[in-house]
């Protein structure tokens, strides 16, 4: 395995930091998507009732998975050829293109059929952005780790896709509170998505200081480096990863579900995946730091058992004790536990990764994962949910999941510096 040799000796906390906050306010406008779609539904989807709706607008949520794979096949090795910050401002700059398309298409009701069509579209630019984001930012926060921090800076990945949730939904709080129900509804969704393209600037300025960290800045001129030997790793980590994203899909559905099943009140319901996002955020960077200390893999396999015994007693507290205490505590416990099992995965991968791939082998194997077990995460939870009339559905995703990565994870080569041989 390469190690990074090479790197520039001292990259300082801040610009570590800009990384993870670019990285979060991308997720932002990707996630968003998904904790308005009861509200996106209304304004862009024709239905007999509001449970077609929401399956139009999950549908399309998804279809912003579909393009991942290219954003990763194109942008991906772009960030191994030209370097990380220049991959990663592009994928910036297209990103917000469609975070203000979605913005300003006007409702079904003003423009007939091209409402779907464009918001459509713009979910598909706004995958291919995100498909090609993944591999540069994950790529350069373990390139300029220190060897022994490794898991806890590529823990900042999963960490600032929280922050991205929990700003998201933070928002449809403070605009519950501050329009109503009705407003929210019928147009106030829209600033949130133009909240996200207002922020663009700032992250373009934040990626556009940064130095490059490639241990070989000549990579590209070197033979290309076969995935032939990486193939153990690449299957694991996408096995790994299409059980995490199935996890993660399911608690950012936490909104729609509070409002939808539950029937909360949405600012409850808000409240939740603040909650929920606020655990990933934290409990990220501590199973990543944990994972520097004494594997990668032990951290995965106990946190992941953990989370498979305390998921089915939360979501029975969440249907038979419907309110504030139950979700914001059920939340915290499973979003604490599935964060502290997700984190080393996205480190071990990078870490199996040659540099002159990294990015663009993070970037594909991600990509597939979440396109293939993710996109569709949330499309299919809600209709089953709905056909089996059965609350506990989503109890059931995780521990699916979960048992995917128990049996991954005992595969996978540990590559903790700490603990590798």
């Amino acid at each position: 395995m390469e190690g990074t040799s090479g790197a520039p000796a001292q990259i300082p906390a801040w610009r570590v930091a800009a990384v993870s906050i670019g990285n979060a306010l991308e997720f932002y406008d990707f996630l968003t998507f998904s904790v308005f779609a009861v509200y996106i539904a209304e304004a862009f989807f024709p239905g007999r009732s509001p449970t077609e709706k929401l399956y139009a607008s999950l549908a399309t949520f998804w279809a912003g998975f579909l393009t991942r794979p290219l954003g990763a096949l194109v942008l991906g090795p772009l960030g191994d050829r030209i370097g990380r910050p220049a991959a990663m401002t592009i994928s910036f700059v297209l990103i917000g293109v469609g975070m203000l398309g979605i913005a300003l298409t006007p409702p079904i009701s003003q423009i007939g059929l091209a409402a779907p069509v464009l918001a459509v579209v713009f979910r598909l630019v706004q995958g291919f952005a995100v498909g090609g984001a993944v591999g540069p930012t994950t790529a350069y926060m373990l390139e300029a780790a220190p060897p022994n921090r490794r898991g806890f800076y590529a823990a900042f990945q999963y960490s600032s896709q929280g922050v991205a949730v929990a700003t998201a939904s933070l928002v449809g709080w403070l605009l519950d509170r501050t329009l109503g129900a009705r407003d929210l509804a019928a147009w106030g969704w829209r600033i949130a998505f133009l909240a996200g393209v207002a922020i663009i600037p700032l992250g373009l300025w934040l990626r556009s200081s940064l130095p490059e960290v490639m241990p070989s800045p000549t990579a590209a001129a070197r033979p290309r480096t076969p995935l032939a030997p990486h193939a153990r790793m690449i299957v694991c980590g996408f096995l790994l990863l299409s059980a995490t994203t199935v996890t993660v899909y399911v608690r950012n559905y936490t909104t729609t579900f509070a409002i939808d099943t539950l029937k909360l009140d949405p600012s409850v319901a808000f409240g939740g995946g603040v909650v929920s996002a606020l655990m990933s955020v934290v409990f990220s960077l501590a199973g990543g730091a944990l994972s520097d200390r004494i594997g990668r893999r032990p951290v995965i396999l106990i946190f992941a058992l953990a989370a498979a015994a305390a998921v089915w007693p939360v979501y029975w507290w969440f249907v038979h004790a419907p309110g504030w205490p139950s979700l914001f505590a059920g939340t915290a416990v499973i979003g604490a536990l599935l964060a502290l099992t997700a984190s080393p995965i996205i480190a071990a991968l990078a870490e199996g990764m040659p540099s002159a791939i990294r990015s663009g082998g993070i970037a594909l194997v991600y990509a597939l994962a979440i396109s293939i077990f993710g996109g569709g995460t949330q499309f299919v939870l809600a209709r089953t949910i709905h056909e089996s009339g059965d609350p506990m559905t989503p109890a059931w995703f995780i521990l699916g999941a979960l048992a995917l990565c128990v049996p991954a994870a005992l595969t996978l080569r540990e590559s903790a510096p700490a603990k590798a041989a």
